[in-house]
């Protein structure tokens, strides 16, 4: 689990927790501020596997995912966690796959998501003003033909 209070300036942290068999909770084991995290290991970039190792400032620590997509998911976050509240030592990350890193990641697709829906609401507002002034034109020309007509009608009725 990686955590980041809303505090300023903000902390992040590393939280290892377990599941025991049966049970429907977790467990916290260890938890490490994420300023202590050194190294990311992946282990086998070619093989879709669960474990990965953590080497922190002061300890080394294995650790087992769910399943390889979590791993992945896991590595996501932490790598994006670690861009956004790391200024000074970034963690190293070793033996990943490369879409971890890449521009295939869930936080680059959902950026990309959101940027895609602001850029087609903003289209949309803007095809939208861009009728309603059109609209606007025409009322004021129809306004102007109702004013030229009651004013000839006028005329006609006094003649």
């Amino acid at each position: 689990i990686c955590s980041v209070t809303n505090k300023k300036p903000a902390q992040a942290s590393i939280t290892k927790v377990k599941q025991f068999e049966g049970s429907t909770s977790f467990v916290r084991r260890t938890q490490w501020m994420l300023e202590q995290l050194r190294q990311v290991n992946g282990i086998d970039p070619n093989r879709d596997s669960p474990e990965f190792d953590l080497l922190f400032e002061n300890a080394f620590d294995q650790w087992v995912a769910s399943t390889a997509s979590e791993k992945c998911t896991f590595f996501q976050v932490l790598h994006h966690t670690c861009q956004r509240y790391l200024t000074d030592k970034k963690p190293e990350f070793i033996n990943c796959q490369s879409k971890i890193m890449g521009g295939n990641s869930i936080l680059h697709s959902a950026a990309d998501s959101v940027t895609s829906a602001v850029q087609k609401a903003s289209q949309a507002l803007n095809e939208r003003g861009e009728r309603l002034g059109r609209a606007e034109e025409k009322t004021e020309e129809l306004k102007n033909s109702a004013q030229q007509f009651a004013e000839t009608a006028h005329k006609v009725r006094f003649c």
